[in-house]
């Protein structure tokens, strides 16, 4: 008797355990290009089990640059991903109809990186005639003509070079090029400790100390889905600023889960670019709005310069491209 009783129980355990299972809505996330500290977040409450309490099965996938990301998570090969303004602006302009739901990088995290060694550029004036390179598919390519422009300058101020994306970092170092397009949060660390390694250091001129107020980057997801799915929306989101608000404290551990998580990624470079996360994610002007709240007028300023960078011509409305309700 005890022994049927004993399985039965233990039956019963392996059918509440399998309807738990069952219940974990899947989820996908993209997070634009390889593993780095502007998706922490999502990693750590991947890790910390916050997306489980929520009910939530999530895979987290690498991905193949912005325009790609937004382009698949329009047609609906997954549920979010990591999108930066310019991709989001260029998605709607082409019929798309993803949207923000909360903000990463509250600002522009680009640069202009160069070897202090070589040159030491203090303003926009000490670039004139230089080399910097950038990926050839990379929206530097625009950017940097209009932002130029923005400050009195010609389009071809700086010299434009258009170049393999894998081989940008090293050939800074290396003394190839002059300057660089770099990140907060992703390639700037990338740079830095390449110049380590050679005893060289790495200076920057951030194009928001010139006139660009734009937004940076966000999670995204389709139109359709804040429709279908308005709660599932809810509790990514919950638990993917939780997992913000965990690496922020405690950016050891989080650098840590990320290369438990993502095993050939550099811890060194992890942990700096977690940091750097740590500051783009909070906007000072809307503090207590809490993470991942996004500026009505900063994103009027990012669909501003992005729509004359790239010839949208009105063709996108700032409040097309966000929305806050799904932070609530």
């Amino acid at each position: 008797m005890f022994r049927l009783l004993h399985v039965a129980v233990l039956v019963s355990g392996i059918a509440v355990g399998a309807h738990a299972a069952a219940a974990q809505e899947k989820v996908t996330y993209n997070m634009a290009w390889l593993p780095q500290g502007s998706s922490i977040g999502i990693m750590v409450a991947q890790d910390k089990g916050f997306f489980r309490d929520a009910g939530l099965d999530v895979n987290i996938i690498r991905g193949y640059g912005g325009n790609r990301t937004a382009n698949e998570l329009d047609q609906g090969m997954f549920e979010f991903g990591h999108v930066d303004a310019i991709s989001m602006l260029l998605n709607r302009k082409n019929g798309g109809h993803i949207r923000f739901v909360g903000a990463t990088n509250t600002r522009s995290p680009a640069a202009i990186c160069h070897i202090k060694e070589r040159r030491q550029p203090k303003t926009i004036d000490d670039l004139k005639g230089l080399v910097m390179g950038g990926g050839s598919a990379s929206p530097v390519q625009q950017v940097v003509p209009a932002w130029l422009e923005m400050n009195g300058k010609p389009k071809d101020f700086i010299r434009l070079l258009r170049m393999d994306p894998a081989v940008v970092d090293s050939s800074l170092v290396e003394g190839k090029i002059d300057l660089a397009e770099c990140w907060a949060a992703s390639n700037r660390a990338v740079i830095q400790k390449l110049a380590a390694k050679a005893g060289l250091t790495v200076g920057w001129i951030e194009y928001s100390a010139y006139g660009l107020n734009v937004f940076g980057a966000g999670i995204a997801t389709r139109e359709e889905l804040l429709k279908t799915k308005p709660e599932m929306v809810r509790k990514f989101l919950h638990a993917t600023y939780k997992g913000y608000e965990f690496a922020i404290a405690h950016p050891d551990e989080a650098a840590d889960i990320l290369v438990k998580l993502f095993p050939n990624a550099d811890r060194d470079i992890a942990l700096q670019q977690t940091r750097e996360i740590g500051e783009m994610i909070t906007d000072p002007l809307v503090r207590d709005r809490g993470l991942g709240f996004m500026r009505n007028d900063r994103m009027q300023s990012s669909v501003q310069f992005i729509g004359k960078a790239f010839e949208l011509n009105g063709a996108v409305k700032s409040e097309d491209t966000f929305t806050n309700a799904y932070l609530k």
